[in-house]
């Protein structure tokens, strides 16, 4: 049997040894997948702090239960460590590592580095590694493969076996989850497509195979980047339509009753999240080098961007016209965790909200059920949440509560009459909003 032979019989026997290089948002769930379905899993993370989390069995990500984690880890299915020599007994691995972007903007590709660092000392004949970091295109041929084999001499497609596969994990959800969003995987070489697929595919419910590395790199690009202008368009409409004097949640409302030809986004106080802030800018970034101005991108980005900047003057000119000035001003801001009902705060616009007030002199406070306390990474300050009990006194204390991001558990009738002034950037509080004098929106 050839090499390639030899390994899809493991993964389809599911005797392979199976790796997931970083054990965060992406790489724990895809760990635990892989475990349910028969593989014998190893997290690989050098937070020393997360695997003795994870050997207590208790869960450090929101969107996999602790119950989960114990189970498989008694059953000897998961299991992890800090030691990146256990690469060495791996036969399939994921590489699950954070691509941020720096202050300037420019791709932070560190972290892939370093993976492909530790991976190029262990790697070895009849291995698949895949790749799910987003990133630019061309980063799984002109930067991960090199490192790989330089060293090695492995011959792509035929001792190693290399893809990119897009990470799809939108945190929080229940309805598509790392099992049945379908899973995007493109192939340095056919065989590389093949091997991968008989891996995923053995847990996954539907692999989608491409060309390419470079068209699944580009294809995450495009989902974010899709997400990431048409939400700089309903920003922007936000802008206009407070101008015109028209309600804007209602006009998206009605175009939304249109069966085709139109998709609902919604604006709000700027982008947050693992994704859609960055990702486009990576296109964006990779295009500067061939002299190229992706356009869209750049503008969508500068709206969104200014977005809390637009927040804090409209809640400034709403103080004014009750006779208060921000400056000295009581200000409760309401949730601020990227999106709704989840404990991350990646890139939130809470951040730049709050940093902004606290320059103008207002007096901040915040509220977050799932996130118990906020650093600001750059202004260095930090700040803890109000209390869950005393939080309508809060409420009724602020000369301005402003809702940041919609949680769900918010008893927003309570809230609405205890406040003396709500600024909704989420028409969290809908129709009641709309008619209350106490509160403008977005």
């Amino acid at each position: 049997m050839t090499t390639k032979e030899t390994l899809i019989q493991k993964l389809t026997t599911k005797t392979a040894k199976i790796g997931i290089l970083g054990m965060g948002y992406v790489g724990m769930p895809l760990a635990v997948v892989f475990a349910e379905k028969g593989f014998d899993v190893l997290g690989i993370d050098p937070d020393k702090r997360k695997v003795e989390t994870f050997d207590k069995g208790i869960s450090y990500i929101q969107d996999v239960p602790s119950e989960t984690v114990a189970r498989l880890r008694g059953e000897g299915r998961l299991k992890m460590t800090a030691d990146f020599s256990a690469l060495a007994e791996m036969d399939a691995v994921s590489i699950c590592v954070p691509t941020p972007l720096r202050k300037t903007g420019d791709p932070d590709m560190s972290y892939i580095v370093s993976a492909a660092e530790q991976l190029a000392k262990y790697v070895h004949p009849g291995m698949v590694i895949v790749l799910e970091s987003t990133t630019y295109p061309g980063t799984t041929r002109e930067l991960l493969v090199p490192m790989l084999t330089e060293k090695s001499g492995l011959k792509v497609g035929q001792d190693l076996f290399v893809c990119f596969s897009p990470e799809r994990v939108d945190p929080g959800r229940t309805d598509w989850t790392t099992y049945n969003t379908p899973k995007v995987m493109g192939g340095m070489t056919p065989a590389c497509v093949e091997v991968a697929t008989a891996w995923y595919g053995g847990a996954l419910e539907t692999v989608v195979p491409v060309s390419s590395p470079e068209a699944a790199e580009m294809a995450k690009l495009l989902e974010n980047t899709f997400r990431m202008i048409n939400i700089g368009l309903v920003n922007e409409l936000a802008i206009i339509c407070e101008r015109l004097g028209i309600d804007v949640w209602e006009v998206i409302e009605a175009a939304a009753t249109k069966p085709f030809g139109f998709m609902k986004f919604t604006p709000g106080p700027g982008l947050g999240g693992h994704c859609i802030p960055i990702d486009p800018l990576y296109l964006s970034w990779k295009l500067k080098e061939m002299n190229y101005n992706a356009r869209f991108i750049e503008l969508a980005s500068e709206i969104n961007t200014n977005m809390p900047r637009y927040v804090v003057t409209r809640v400034m000119e709403a103080l004014d016209e009750r006779g208060k000035t921000l400056k000295g001003s009581r200000i409760l801001v309401l949730g601020t965790a990227y999106k709704p009902d989840i404990d991350d705060v990646r890139e939130s616009p809470a951040f730049d909200v709050i940093a902004l007030m606290k320059k103008k002199g207002a007096l901040v406070e915040y509220h977050d059920p799932y996130i118990p306390h906020l650093h600001h990474e750059y202004e260095g300050w930090e700040m803890h949440s109000v209390s869950d009990a005393d939080l309508l006194a809060h409420v009724a204390a602020a000369d301005a509560v402003v809702i940041i991001t919609n949680h769900k558990i918010y008893d927003y009738p309570a809230i609405l009459n205890a406040a003396q002034f709500i600024f909704d950037t989420r028409n969290a509080l809908g129709k009641a909003g709309k008619e209350s004098h106490k509160v403008v929106r977005l």
